[in-house]
Parts: C-alpha cells; structure tokens; sequence
C-alpha cells in the first residue's frame, strides 16, 4: 500500500478551501484541517470580522469528511508584521500589499513554525499548481487563469513551495462550485472575500485612520502645481486612484504622492497620460525559477503589476540595480510599493517578483 503524506490543509471557511478538502480525500489523503485567526487586537470602526460564521462553516466540513479540525491563533504575529509592514509602507508613501505577506509570513511562515512542521505537506484553497520537475518544485500558474491566485504567492521561499500543495489548481471556478453544489455546501454560492481578510473593501479607510490618523495636506494639480484642494493625508490615496477623492471638475486621479510634503499629486481627465506608464523597475528581485540574464541582455515575458486576470507581454532586462520591465501595453497606476510579478512568455512559471519602483 502507497503511504500517503501527512498534510495540514488550510481552511476558511470559502467554497475553495472546502472542495480542496474533497479533492485530498479523493486522492487518499485524509489532511488535519486549521483555521487560522487574524483578526485586529482591538476593535476600530468598520471592523467588520465575520470569523464566527467561517469557522462554523470550517467545522460542517470536518464533521461532513470525519477530519481533525483546529484554530491557531495568530492575530500577535499578524499585526507585529504584516500590519507593522503596512503602516510602515503607508507611511512612506508607497503602496503595501498585505496579502503577499500574509502570505509569506503568516500562512507559510507563522503557522510553519507552530504548527505546519509537524507535517509533511501543507495544503490550501489557493488556485495555483506546483510543478515539479527535475530542477525542483517550482509555483506554476492554475488551469483558471481567470482566478489564478500566484500572484499572491509570488513572495514564497524555495523551502515554502518545496512542502506546498494546491488541490484545486487544476480545476475552474465553476468547477468548484459544481463540487461544492453536489456536496451540499452552504458556500457553494458564497461570494469570494475582497479586501483584507478581516476588514473587506468598503472598511480600508476607517482601517487606515486607526492606525495613522489624520494630517492635512494639499491635492497639488501635476501639470501645473496649482493647489485645488485638501486632504486627510497621503496614506489614504494611491497611485491610480480615482474614487473618494471629492473634487469637483473631475474625473481626477492619483499620480504620484510626497510623503515629506504630504502633497498628492493629480491629474485630470478619463485616461490622463501621466496616470498610465510603461516601465517597472524592480531592484530587489525575488526568485522563484532558474532565471539569469547578463547585464543589459533582455527576454520576452509576461507581467502582473497587481492581482488581475491579464497577464501582460513584456520585455525583461538586467540592469546594474536590478530589472527593468517593459510591458507591451500601456500599465494604469504603477504604485511603488506594489508587487510586480513576472512569468515567462507562455504564462506558466512564476519567475520572480519584487516591490516596484519608477524613475
């Protein structure tokens, strides 16, 4: 009899957590299932966790399969890093992407160390595969490239992806949910979380204000440096932006931020020339593929400046500080701080990934 490998699988309560415990039973592998609590130290407004109801959800599905289930705390180390890191970031007027830590830190960092090593395999809802081959284990995008989810992972160690499992990567979304229907699951329909795990989307800005609160500053037009208004402080703008500016005579957006000055830089129009750009440097590149490129040589490739179903043609060169990227279309907000993710040609491997700068 073929032993199947120990494995914890990471649940939340979602449709694709769910499932990924159906497809690891289908293979033999009965996974230990943890939920892992992130949730603020104190309450703030617009806190808004719905952790109750996920872990409901979390233990129909182990009483449905007979599997262990358990919840690991890790709200310290949550917020002494990933939130630490953001407030940092803001701060510095760049553009954080928490989920990419949370990621790298928390999901298979944190629960690694207190709980994770005690398995040979850890699993999660991710739409994501890895392939292995005779140079390693190596992050490969999903058969749904519509929800491929890499991005997100883009920051993982070789060791992390070594150990890694990812049972729905080679199924669709409405797969899943096919799944999920059939097996009677209260999340077969449930809407995907957006935003930060314990906040959501329409709550980031009360989020922001507790952990930095306010200072004024001016909304400074780019072309002409005139002064056409006031702001709470550049922590709540990022480059792109459009929405909850209130100005009037727009539409306005966000090009660029002065964190020294607190001034927020904007321009006006549907499509303002100086919100759009082609070029992405990454000075401090992280690998994830056998990847080398001598000085000043370059390669055709694919790119993602933030989580989106488009992957865009590009041409990557080595430069003296790092890479600079070229992508073949026109980018909208290119926010340093942000990831940018690169894939070869063929939208397969991740390659590497790294906060983006601009010139």
């Amino acid at each position: 009899m073929v032993s199947t490998p120990s494995t914890a699988l990471l649940i939340s309560g979602g449709v694709d957590s769910s499932v990924a415990a159906q497809v690891l039973m289908e293979q033999g592998i009965r996974p230990d299932l943890y939920y892992i609590a992130i949730g603020p130290d104190q309450d703030f407004n617009g806190y808004d966790c719905k952790m109750e109801e996920d872990i409901d959800l979390c233990k129909l599905v182990a009483r449905r399969f007979g599997l262990a289930f358990d919840i690991v705390p890790l709200h310290k180390e949550y917020w002494d890093m990933v939130v630490q890191y953001h407030i940092e970031t803001l701060k510095a007027g760049r553009t954080p992407n928490p989920d990419l830590l949370c990621n790298q830190l928390i999901k298979f960092g944190a629960f690694e160390d207190k709980v994770g090593y005690q398995y040979e395999r850890l699993a999660t809802g991710h739409y994501a595969w890895i392939q292995d081959t005779d140079a390693g284990r190596f992050l490969h995008t999903a058969k749904d490239k519509h929800k491929d989810q890499t991005y997100f992972l883009a920051q993982l160690s070789a060791k992390q992806i070594s150990r890694l499992m990812f049972p729905i990567g080679q199924l669709t979304k409405p797969e899943v949910r096919k799944i999920a229907s059939e097996l009677d699951f209260p999340n077969a329909t449930r809407k995907d979380s957006q935003g930060i795990c314990f906040i959501g989307r329409s709550h980031y800005k009360d989020f922001v204000e507790h952990l930095l609160g306010k200072k004024k500053g001016d909304f400074i037009e780019f072309s002409t440096g005139k002064k056409l208004g006031e702001h709470d402080g550049h922590w709540y703008f990022t480059v792109g932006q459009r929405k909850g500016l209130g100005l009037a005579g727009g539409p306005w957006f966000v090009v660029k931020k002065d964190a020294e000055t607190n001034n927020v830089y904007i321009a006006c129009g549907y499509e303002p020339d100086e919100v759009y750009g082609r070029d992405i440097y990454i000075n401090q590149p992280h690998f994830l593929f056998p990847f080398e490129l001598n000085e000043n040589e370059e390669a055709e490739v694919t790119a993602k400046i933030r989580h989106t179903p488009v992957f865009s043609k590009a041409i990557i060169r080595k430069t003296t500080q790092g890479f600079h990227i070229i992508t073949e279309e026109l980018q909208h907000g290119i926010a340093p701080g942000q990831f940018a993710v690169v894939y070869d040609r063929n939208k397969e491997f991740v390659l590497l990934s790294g906060e983006m700068e601009v010139e």
